[in-house]
């Protein structure tokens, strides 16, 4: 829904000119103002602001490729301050003990049941893939040499169509709002950003059994960014301690019911996600804070780490009891590298490391650029259901092909079976007796024991021609993949498609610098992590979560020197795959920062204006006829007794959101307005609010006045005219807003800011200059 008001000021043509007058709104505002003392001093001050915006506007590209839906609503992440909450009692010293204890006992239960979430996955994937791996393997060991490799290649694209069927089922008709890995969708919320459907039970339901379906149909795809979108679902659940899914409610936690609360919840359902897919609680932490929270304090930092260490051991405890060796804690994660023993690099390998890195960060970059070009094709042309499964049983079917077509003719690749330390299905095909199929081992077992290969492996163990092959189809592979109606993740299609280049270029060095010991599966690790980087264009939590998985602290410096090459190469071309995704889709994100280049536009090129407003006591009818007429979730509450204007509506009282309204009309409260309602009664249809709709009052009660005093916010924030758009945008962003009132100095209302308002601008840095674009805003 929009909340933007009616119509955004629009601007003259005209020719910016240092010494021209130029009135640039339209409806007659007039830039020029006294100061309350009547002397005119603020007015050339005030003017050169408003040319200069002018001059700034009129050279702003408008950006007709991109744009911004006005579909989304924002989150109330700002507290509302009332007279109701000024006059209720205070909280007691006992419930103050049990509100903070609460919120530990709730970050608890997360981290269990996101660890159990993990192992459900696991133990899903561990055991069909060993079924449906070993009659493979089975097969084409018989028809080898009876000439029959049409039946096992049958076997294998049934197989995948089967689980790849399942998995885009589950998305398209029971919660599209699981499709891809949900990390962007996750980032969104934290933003701000209310997406729809996406904490809900049907979608965590749909993620666990999508994923495991997707890894196990062949798909290029991981189960590790599905799993800190399962957190965040699981967070947002036992937080509320309700469900209106399901339809029932415990009656605990209700003081947790509103958007800012949950807000903390997620943000750490997110990190034991992280935790529980690579055992790194504190990677786990980072990632929430750089690419996941928009809103951050210190009390929240230990609740998520406890979380996120609650989720590490779960999924250890019972992975040792599936295994067989319970109390074994040495399998933290869903992705286990395994240990890196005696590794060592020297002081010439750090600027190799950091070359690797650059190469991650270009391969990155041609990896988002093509994705991007195909999720448009999608966007276009893949629209219905039907289209959408069809695409992924094709993509399923071709991902078999190709693997059984590579095992084939790349058949000169034979080892010794016992070399690969990971494999469990080898495949002879063409090899001698005692001998396997390197390019089938990478191919018959999970994306992770694959990675893992390319990690462990002696030296030797896979051919250029090998690595190269399997490096390049395995990219386009994931190209391909990413952004199909499944519930799939990146982190392993890119970490895997970067070992196999990192190793290749660890086959060459040992080749050419034959007196060193060079092991390949380090510079596995550098390539993946490379490729990873220049994709996501993470840093910081990135470069932990590595060194957390690796096992070895001494590996942390040349990864976080190839991951910080990859993301300034990868910066240099487009934005990372998560950005651009979010980006594409239309949704109103507030980066950190506002755009660069943006201190000349002032706060009246950017507000919505003419504004909505209420006064402190309304008629029904007329509250009535508002909200049924607009969409907008908040509104000014103005004294209108002064004389008012079309570009001055009144003195600001305060704010009035939607949802208090509506909740006043269906209590009926304008029969007695001596009657105060209490904040517990605001939060009764949390979340999913009356709409007006549903809303029947008889006409005779129209005439009622309501007195909106109580209930609205006495302290909205609000900035004066004369703002620039960088100072709107930190305070917006900062604070979590979702209005921003614009005043004028005598406090009247002139203008509104929203999210879209802000979005809507866009700085796209280059080598040489800097552009800003203005996108369009759809509905």
């Amino acid at each position: 829904m929009s909340e933007s008001n009616l119509k955004k000021v629009s601007f003259f043509d005209h020719e910016c000119s240092g010494d021209e007058e130029t009135n640039l709104l339209k409806n007659s505002i007039n830039p020029t103002y006294s100061s309350l003392n009547g002397d005119s001093s603020g007015e050339f001050i005030i003017q050169n602001l408003y040319e200069n915006s002018a001059c700034y506007l009129e050279g702003m590209k408008k950006n007709d490729h991109e744009f911004l839906s006005n579909n989304y609503e924002s989150l109330d992440y700002d507290k509302v301050y009332n007279m109701i909450d000024m006059n209720k009692e205070p909280k007691s010293a006992n419930s103050i003990f049990v509100k903070n204890l609460s919120r530990w006992i709730v970050m608890f239960l997360v981290g269990i049941c996101t660890g159990l979430i993990g192992v459900t996955i696991d133990f899903l994937v561990e055991i069909f893939s060993k079924i449906k791996y070993s009659l493979i393997a089975q097969s084409i060991t018989e028809c080898t040499s009876e000439g029959c490799l049409w039946k096992p290649l049958s076997l294998w694209i049934s197989s995948n169509i089967g689980f790849s069927f399942l998995s885009v089922l589950v998305v398209v008709f029971l919660a599209p709002a699981s499709r891809g890995s949900g990390i962007p969708t996750v980032k969104c919320y934290l933003n701000g950003v209310k997406i729809p459907k996406v904490i809900r039970i049907k979608t965590l339901i749909s993620k666990v059994f999508g994923i495991a379906t997707a890894v196990l149909g062949g798909l290029a795809c991981g189960k590790e960014g599905p799993m800190i979108h399962s957190g965040a679902i699981i967070a947002a659940g036992i937080s509320q301690g309700a469900s209106t899914s399901l339809g029932f409610d415990l009656n605990i936690f209700k003081y947790y019911r509103s958007d800012t609360e949950k807000r903390d919840f997620v943000s750490g359902g997110a990190a034991a996600g992280v935790a529980a897919a690579f055992g790194a609680p504190v990677g786990g932490v980072l990632f929430s804070l750089e690419e996941g929270a928009s809103f951050w304090n210190q009390s929240l930092t230990w609740r998520i780490f406890f979380g996120s260490m609650v989720s590490t051991f779960t999924l250890n405890i019972f992975l040792s009891l599936i295994k067989g060796n319970f109390g074994d804690l040495s399998n933290p994660g869903l992705i286990n590298f395994g240990k890196f023993q005696d590794i060592n690099y020297s002081l010439f390998e750090l600027p190799i490391f950091i070359l690797m890195g650059s190469l991650g960060g270009l391969i990155g970059a041609l990896f988002n650029y093509l994705n991007i070009k195909l999720t448009k094709f999608r966007n276009r042309y893949v629209e219905n259901k039907l289209l959408n499964i069809l695409e992924c049983v094709l993509v399923a079917s071709t991902s078999a092909v190709i693997g059984f077509l590579l095992s084939f003719f790349v058949n000169k690749d034979c080892q010794p079976i016992g070399r690969d330390l990971v494999s469990k299905y080898p495949v002879q095909l063409f090899c001698d007796d005692g001998q396997y199929n390197a390019m089938s081992g990478l191919f018959f077992q999970t994306p992770e024991n694959s990675l893992r290969s390319l990690f462990h492996n002696p030296l030797g163990s896979f051919n250029p021609i090998t690595l190269s092959t399997f490096g390049v189809a395995y990219f386009f592979l994931a190209v391909w993949t990413y952004g199909l109606a499944i519930p799939g993740g990146l982190f392993i299609p890119s970490l895997l498609a970067g070992a196999a280049w990192g190793r290749l270029i660890g086959v060459g060095m040992s080749y050419y610098f034959t007196s060193l010991h060079i092991d390949p599966g380090k510079y596995a690790l550098i390539g993946a992590a490379s490729t990873l980087a220049g994709l996501l264009r993470m840093t910081l939590s990135l470069t932990v979560i590595l060194t957390e998985a690796t096992g070895d602290i001494s590996l942390g410096l040349p990864i976080m020197f190839s991951v910080l090459a990859a993301k300034l190469t990868g910066d240099l071309f487009n934005e990372g795959i998560f950005d651009m995704h979010i980006s594409l889709s239309g949704i109103p994100l507030l980066d950190w920062d506002p755009p660069a280049t943006t201190e000349k536009l002032n706060i009246q090129d950017v507000m919505s204006h003419p504004v909505v407003v209420f006064k402190e006591r309304e008629t029904v009818g007329h509250i009535l006829q508002i909200l049924k007429k607009t969409h907008h979730n908040g509104y000014p509450v103005v004294d209108d007794s002064q004389v008012t204007d079309s570009t001055h509506f009144g003195l600001l009282k305060g704010l009035i959101l939607r949802h208090q309204l509506i909740t006043l009309l269906k209590k009926q409260c304008f029969l007695n307005n001596d009657f105060l309602l209490k904040p517990k009664d605001f939060r009764e249809y949390y979340p999913r609010y009356i709409d007006i709709k549903e809303i029947h009052i008889d006409d005779c009660y129209l005439n009622y006045e309501l007195d909106l005093r109580p209930y609205m916010n006495l302290a909205p924030y609000s900035l004066t005219e004369d703002s620039n758009l960088p100072r709107v945008f930190r305070l917006f962003r900062g604070l979590g807003l979702r209005h921003l009132i614009i005043v004028d100095k005598r406090n009247n209302v002139v203008g509104i800011v929203t999210r879209v308002d802000l979005a809507r601008y866009r700085a796209h840095v280059g080598l040489k200059n800097t552009v800003v674009s203005e996108l369009k805003v759809t509905k």
